[in-house]
């Protein structure tokens, strides 16, 4: 397998999603061509647990699947 260059580096955003949970998005805002099929990416890195305790509401997720990337723990 070859290497390929870093074509772009993407500096998240601060946003809240849900009830209030805090979050940095990497990706789901503006452009997202380059990035098909994904929609969104989201940090939810924190260690204060009461920023996720209002969750989110129910909402919709047709036809989208959720991965989730746990780098530990």
């Amino acid at each position: 397998m070859s290497l390929r260059p870093v074509k772009q580096i993407i500096q998240p955003k601060a946003t809240i999603e849900g009830a209030g949970v805090k979050l940095q998005r990497a990706f789901g805002f503006g452009k997202t061509k380059d990035f098909d099929p994904f929609l969104l990416l989201d940090d939810f890195r924190n260690d204060n647990p009461d920023d996720y305790l209002a969750g989110f509401p129910w909402h919709p997720h047709r036809g989208i699947e959720t991965i989730t990337y746990v780098l530990a723990g």
